[in-house]
C-alpha cells in the first residue's frame, strides 16, 4: 500500500513539474552546457562551432509535416550556449562584470524539416560594434548539405564593451594547424566590415523604433500647483 502512495506521488510530481515547467527544456540545456565545458573542444572566438538536432514529435507542426517554425529559435538557445562556453565568451562578459542579453533576431526559411529528421546548426560571430555583438546560424541538412534557415542574432552586453570583449579574446589564443594555443597572436585585432544584410537590418529595426516613439503616449504634463493669492494686510496709524 505504502509503494502505491509512493508510486502516486511521484507520478504526481512529475506531471507538476512538466506543466509548470518545460522540464525537457532545462534538462537538455544542462547537458549541452556540460558538454561543452568538460567534453568538446575549446574554438577560438572568429572559430564557426556546430551542434546537432533532432526534429521529434514535440517539434512539428499542428499540421504534423514540418518542424514548428518557433522551434528554430528555440534550438539557437542551446546552440549559443555551446559557442558561448567553447569560445570562453560569456566567462570573459561575466569577469568584466556585465551580462548579456538577446537584442533582435530575425530568421529567414528556406526549406522545411520534416519530422524525425537530423539537422546540424553552425554558429559564427559576423560583427560586432562597442555594445552589441552580431551573429549568424544555419541550420543545415548534413545528408545534402542544404541551408534550411539562416538567422541573425544580436547580442547586447550590458555593462562593458564589446569592443574590449572581442579583443581580449582574439589575443588570448589563435587557431594554429585546428589546434588553439595560449599567448599566439596571429589574427589582426581588426573589427570586420558590416555585412550588408546586417547593415539593411539595422536601418530596419532603426525605422521600427522611430515609428514606435511616434505613437507612445505622450506623457502627462504635471502641473505646478498655484500660489495662494496674497493676504491683504492692514496698517493703522
Amino acid at each position: 500500500m505504502i509503494t502505491c502512495w509512493v508510486l502516486v506521488g511521484a507520478l504526481g510530481a512529475m506531471v507538476l513539474l512538466h506543466t509548470l515547467f518545460e522540464v525537457h527544456y532545462f534538462l537538455r540545456m544542462i547537458i549541452t552546457v556540460f558538454l561543452a565545458r568538460f567534453c568538446r573542444k575549446r574554438v577560438h572566438i572568429l572559430d564557426e562551432t556546430s551542434v546537432y538536432g533532432l526534429c521529434t514529435t514535440t517539434d512539428i507542426d499542428w499540421l504534423l509535416y514540418h518542424m514548428n517554425n518557433a522551434r528554430y529559435l528555440r534550438e539557437l538557445d542551446f546552440a549559443r550556449a555551446d559557442f558561448y562556453e567553447r569560445t570562453n565568451l560569456y566567462r570573459e562578459i561575466c569577469s568584466q562584470g556585465s551580462g548579456v542579453v538577446q537584442g533582435a533576431s530575425t530568421i529567414r526559411y528556406r526549406r522545411f524539416l520534416k519530422p524525425l529528421s537530423i539537422f546540424k546548426i553552425t554558429s559564427k560571430i559576423i560583427y560586432w560594434d562597442e555594445k552589441t555583438i552580431f551573429m549568424e546560424h544555419r541550420f543545415v541538412t548534413p545528408s545534402d548539405g542544404f541551408v534550411r534557415a539562416i538567422a541573425i542574432c544580436r547580442q547586447r552586453l550590458l555593462d562593458c564593451s564589446a569592443e574590449a570583449v572581442m579583443g581580449v579574446l582574439i589575443d588570448r589564443g589563435v587557431k594554429q594547424n585546428g589546434s588553439v594555443e595560449a599567448g599566439v597572436t596571429q589574427v589582426p585585432h581588426v573589427r570586420p566590415e558590416m555585412p550588408l544584410e546586417v547593415a539593411r537590418w539595422l536601418e530596419c529595426n532603426d525605422i521600427s523604433s522611430a515609428n514606435l516613439r511616434q505613437q507612445a503616449p505622450a506623457a502627462p504634463q504635471t502641473q505646478s500647483p498655484v500660489p495662494p493669492p496674497p493676504q491683504a494686510v492692514s496698517t493703522h496709524c
